[in-house]
């Protein structure tokens, strides 16, 4: 295992980190994974409010290990309230969960929206609750995670409120580089959420994929995109039981910069994906924004990308059926609501028929509609 300073909090955090929203089956399962992935060598657990059980779980596990408390960081995560009432009491509640006096890490989960930000900035708002559990020591660090557009985390970064940020970039969606950037600029930790699942279910990945990855694995060579970039301290892991720890973990001492076989796979997809797509490639410069229908049209034309020039039509189904059923964690309507206005067209500069591939893109992903796992 290697492990990579997480921005000014100076933590010393091992590359992979446990997510815990899936080891849920039982409080047993928790701890094996728990204990499992300590043996292998990760230090940092993750874990969230809104994850059902799982802060009752982890202090459960933590209970059952004799391994001094100093030795863990801990990583909860609580929605961002309009109040610091409600913030002061959610973390009281998560501590006693948890079954400790502090926790390493409290992230605001799911800054996603003006809104949200708002409330971040607000005198008396959430925040004053959480600076002041930082001056009282139940909260050592504080950061925040994202599912918002790239402007909102660029605008939550510079706000210099906090010290690390957890948010999505992998291979398949590079939208939010600039967020690694300027969070690497102001020394801010940042961890890379869900890389396996969102970042393409790559555990899962077609026969088409796994041929352009070979001799790596797709997953392998997404966690090998993510850690040649010193800028990424850690990546998580959401396993649901100890088995789904080992594989991943078998490549965590790899570091620096992509070797000739990584690169070479890198530059195979890239022409790839432009010799299948051609002309109607979405270069994703999110020019085409704002659509007058809310259509999210980038996000869309990049799984409509995915399903074509690498068969993964079944994530493109899975994020494409979340559109009018996650809120603000996934916002946009599907693309059966183009009213071919033609507010997008001038917009282009690939000069895409847009409404035509809009509508290409539905039929080849719509399907029976997805939730996330939390309300």
């Amino acid at each position: 295992m290697r492990y990579r300073r997480f921005g000014k909090t100076n933590l010393l955090l091992s590359v992979f980190s446990l997510g815990t929203m899936r080891y849920l089956a039982s409080e047993e399962t928790a701890a094996q994974t728990v204990s499992r992935a300590i043996a292998l060598g990760i230090n940092h657990l993750e874990t969230a409010k809104g994850y059902g059980k799982s802060e009752q779980y982890l202090g459960y596990a933590l209970a059952q290990l004799a391994i001094p408390r100093s030795q863990l960081y801990i990583t909860t995560k609580i929605s961002p309230t309009p109040d610091s009432a409600s913030m002061s009491r959610q973390i009281d509640e998560s501590l006693a969960r948890l079954g400790t006096d502090y926790v390493d890490c409290l992230a605001v989960h799911g800054l996603n929206t003006e809104e949200h930000l708002s409330w971040i900035e607000a005198k008396n708002g959430c925040m004053q609750a959480v600076q002041q559990a930082v001056v009282d020591g139940r909260v050592r660090h504080v950061g925040f995670s994202t599912h918002g557009p790239l402007e909102l985390i660029l605008a939550a970064i510079a706000t210099d409120l906090f010290q690390f940020v957890s948010l999505h970039y992998y291979y398949f969606f590079q939208r939010n580089a600039p967020a690694v950037a300027l969070a690497a600029a102001k020394d801010m930790g940042v961890f890379i959420i869900s890389p396996a699942d969102k970042g393409g279910q790559l555990y899962t990945p077609p026969p088409k994929l796994q041929e352009l990855c070979a001799p790596l694995s797709p997953l392998h060579f997404n966690y090998r995109f993510l850690l040649s970039d010193s800028r990424i301290t850690t990546l998580s892991v959401g396993a649901a039981n100890p088995t789904e720890l080992d594989w991943p973990l078998s490549i965590a001492d790899s570091d620096g910069t992509l070797n000739p076989t990584e690169t070479e796979i890198l530059q195979r997809l890239q022409a790839h994906q432009a010799s299948v797509l051609g002309p109607d490639q979405c270069s994703q410069c999110y020019a085409c924004l704002p659509c007058p229908e809310a259509i999210q049209i980038p996000e869309v034309l990049r799984l409509r990308n995915l399903a074509i020039a690498y068969d993964m039509t079944n994530f493109g189904q899975y994020r494409y059926r979340m559109f009018e059923n996650a809120g603000h964690w996934f916002p946009g309507i599907k693309a059966n609501r183009c009213t071919d206005c033609g507010d997008c067209l001038p917009k282009c500069p690939e000069q895409l028929n847009i409404p035509a591939l809009l509508q290409d893109a539905h039929e080849r992903l719509n399907g029976p509609a997805g939730r996330r796992l939390w309300s």
